[in-house]
């Protein structure tokens, strides 16, 4: 990172006379952005094909990963698809819901990420909660 840093201070110190030679700060900005955008597609495109940068700051190059590039749908979504489906037609705790996602949809979410949009699908009337007699705990069937 700090070659990137290095690199790019010694190439605004190259223009940095010409983009002064403006007298408008407006202007100066507008060079600038200009200049730097032209530096960032040069640099994009003469990275094709190398690694690809990801937030945690390891390197992964995208052949390496098949669903590089493909998220996963989020629990809103997968409660969704399930509501369109007879999961419901039954009643079935968080847990037990949270395991049917892992195991069908490869998703792995937590039951707190779950309440929320069931409790919000109940509101809905959507779906129906109902307290089990067994543990005292909720179980949601469909509405």
């Amino acid at each position: 990172m700090s070659k990137h840093i290095e690199k790019l201070k010694k190439q605004l110190m190259e223009i940095s006379e010409v983009v002064n030679a403006f007298k408008s700060e407006a202007v100066q900005v507008r060079v600038i952005d200009h200049l730097l955008d032209a530096m960032a597609e040069t640099e994009k495109n003469d990275v094709e094909g190398a690694e690809i940068f990801i937030k945690k700051g390891r390197k992964l190059r995208a052949d390496d990963d098949p669903s590089f590039g493909r998220k996963k749908p989020g629990a809103t979504k997968v409660l969704n698809q399930l509501l369109s489906t007879d999961y419901f037609n039954s009643r079935h705790s968080i847990s037990a819901i949270a395991d049917y996602c892992k195991e069908h949809f490869d998703s792995d979410f937590k039951t707190s990420e779950l309440s929320g949009i069931l409790l919000k699908l109940a509101k809905e009337n959507k779906l129906r909660r109902e307290r089990s007699n067994d543990n005292n705990r909720f179980e949601y069937v469909k509405a």
